[in-house]
C-alpha cells in the first residue's frame, strides 16, 4: 500500500478523535462547573472568594456560578435541591457543588479539597451537579416563624432551635441573677405599691437583658470569623469546660478556692442602690434612672457568673452560620426564655407582694445543673458535634446531664442525712 496512503488515513483518524473535543472548546463549554452559594456579608463566604477567583483564572475551562441566598429568595429551591440530592441539609455558607460533592464552609483543608476535586474534573470530566437535581417543593413560607419584636425563626433547624430553648432554660435559673433579683424585690415590696413592683422589675429586667444580649452579640460576632479554624472550637470547650468544673465545685466545696459568683467587696454598693429604690417619695423618673443604673452595674458584675452558657450557645450556632435575621430571631428567643422564670419572680412579687430570698443551697444546686450541663456541651462541641444537628441527640445530652445532676444531689442529700442521723 502507498506510503501516503497510510499517512492520509492516519491523519483522518486523528481529526476523527479531536474534532470533537475540538467542537466543544468552539462552542465554549467548560469542563468542569462549580455552583456556590453564599451569603452577603458572611465572613467565610467573603475570605473564600477570593480563592474562588483565584482558581477561575487559574483554569479557564472552569465555570463558577455564584448564588446569594441571604438577601434573596429566588435560588432557594436550587439550593434545596441540589442538598437533597447531595444529601446534606440546605442551610449553610459557603456551600459549593462540584462533580457530585458538596463542600460546605473555608478552611485550608476545603480549599485544598476544592482544588483537588477541580483538577479531577478537568482532566476527567464532570458532570454538572444540576444534572443529580431532585424536586423539592418549594413552600419557603411553612418553614419560618415571624415573632414581633423578635425576628424571623428558620423552623427547618429544629436541632438549633431545640438547643437554643433548652440551653436559654438552664442558663435563666442562673444563681447569680436569681439572688439579684430576688433580693430587689424584697427591698421594693415593703413599700406595698404594685406598681412600683412592676415598674422596678420590668426596668431592672430588660436593662439586664438589653447588657446580656449585647455581651452573646459580641461573642457570635468574633466566632463567626474565627470558629472555622479547629483549635478556637477547642478553645471555647476548653474554656466552658472550666466554667462547668467550677461550678461543679462551688457544689461541692461553695466559695472555696475560685468562685463564679458576685464578689463579697461589689455586694455593699449593690445594697445601698437597692435601699435607694424604697424611698417612696422618689418620682417616676428618678426611679427609673436609678434602676437603670443599677441595673447597668450588676450586669457588668453578673457577666463572669452567667458567661459560660453565652459562649457555648454563640459557637454553636456560629457553626450553624444562621443569616442575619435567623440570628436576631435565635437570639430574641434565648432572651425570651432566659427571662422567663425572671418574670416568674416578678410576677409572684406582684400578686403577694411578698418575696424571699434565694437560699445558699438552693444555689449550690443550679450551679451544679448548670455546670454538668455546660460540661456535656463542653465535650459534645469537640467529641460529637453530629448530635447537636439532631433533635434525639439533643435531648440526650440535656436529659442525660440532667440525670446524672439529679442522682448526685440525692446521694449528697442521703449521706448528709446519714451524717445527722450518726451524730
Amino acid at each position: 500500500m502507498p506510503r501516503w496512503v497510510v499517512l492520509l488515513a492516519v491523519l483522518l483518524a486523528g481529526a476523527a478523535m479531536v474534532m470533537p473535543l475540538g467542537l466543544a472548546m468552539a462552542a465554549g463549554e467548560p469542563s468542569a462547573v462549580m455552583l456556590v452559594f453564599h451569603g452577603e456579608g458572611c465572613p467565610h463566604c467573603d475570605e473564600q472568594a477570593g480563592f474562588l477567583d483565584s482558581l477561575e483564572a487559574r483554569y479557564p475551562a472552569l465555570r463558577i456560578e455564584r448564588y446569594e441566598i441571604w438577601r434573596t429568595g429566588e435560588h432557594h429551591a436550587l439550593f434545596r435541591s441540589l442538598a437533597q440530592a447531595h444529601g446534606v441539609r440546605a442551610g449553610s455558607v459557603p456551600s459549593v457543588f462540584i462533580g457530585g460533592e458538596v463542600l460546605i464552609g473555608d478552611s485550608p483543608r476545603i480549599r485544598a479539597e476544592l482544588l483537588a476535586r477541580v483538577v479531577t474534573c478537568l482532566e476527567q470530566g464532570c458532570a454538572d451537579p444540576r444534572e443529580q437535581l431532585a424536586p423539592v417543593s418549594p413552600a419557603p413560607s411553612q418553614g419560618r416563624l415571624s415573632l414581633p419584636g423578635v425576628g424571623d425563626i428558620n423552623l427547618a433547624n429544629q436541632p438549633l432551635l431545640l438547643a437554643t430553648v433548652l440551653i436559654a432554660v438552664v442558663d435563666g435559673f442562673n444563681p447569680c441573677s436569681l439572688w439579684v433579683l430576688t433580693l430587689l424585690l424584697a427591698l421594693v415590696v415593703q413599700l406595698g405599691s404594685r406598681a412600683r413592683v412592676l415598674l422596678v422589675g420590668i426596668t431592672f429586667l430588660v436593662t439586664t437583658a438589653a447588657v446580656y444580649g449585647l455581651f452573646i452579640l459580641g461573642l457570635f460576632g468574633t466566632l463567626a470569623y474565627v470558629l472555622y479554624h479547629d483549635w478556637v472550637r477547642w478553645a471555647v470547650a476548653v474554656l466552658a469546660a472550666g466554667f462547668a468544673l467550677i461550678n461543679i465545685k462551688d457544689y461541692f466545696w461553695f466559695r472555696q478556692g475560685p468562685s463564679l459568683t458576685i464578689p463579697d467587696s461589689r455586694k455593699p454598693w449593690i445594697y445601698r442602690r437597692m435601699r435607694a429604690l424604697r424611698e417612696a417619695r422618689l418620682s417616676i423618673p428618678a426611679v427609673l434612672g436609678a434602676t437603670v443604673v443599677m441595673a447597668l452595674g450588676i450586669a457588668l458584675v453578673e457577666l463572669p457568673c452567667t458567661a459560660g452558657f453565652p459562649v457555648v450557645w454563640s459557637s454553636l450556632v456560629a457553626a450553624a452560620q444562621p443569616t442575619p435575621g435567623e440570628f436576631a430571631g435565635l437570639l430574641g428567643l434565648y432572651l425570651l426564655v432566659y427571662l422567663g422564670l425572671e418574670l416568674v419572680v416578678l410576677g409572684v412579687a406582684l400578686v403577694t407582694l411578698r418575696m424571699g430570698r434565694l437560699a445558699e443551697r438552693h444555689g449550690q444546686v443550679l450551679k451544679l445543673v448548670g455546670g454538668v450541663v455546660m460540661l456535656a456541651l463542653a465535650g459534645v462541641l469537640v467529641l460529637a458535634p453530629a448530635l447537636m444537628n439532631e433533635l434525639q441527640g439533643v435531648l440526650l445530652i440535656f436529659l442525660a446531664a440532667l440525670a446524672v445532676a439529679l442522682v448526685t444531689e440525692a446521694v449528697m442529700r442521703r449521706r448528709q442525712e446519714a451524717g445527722r442521723f450518726l451524730r
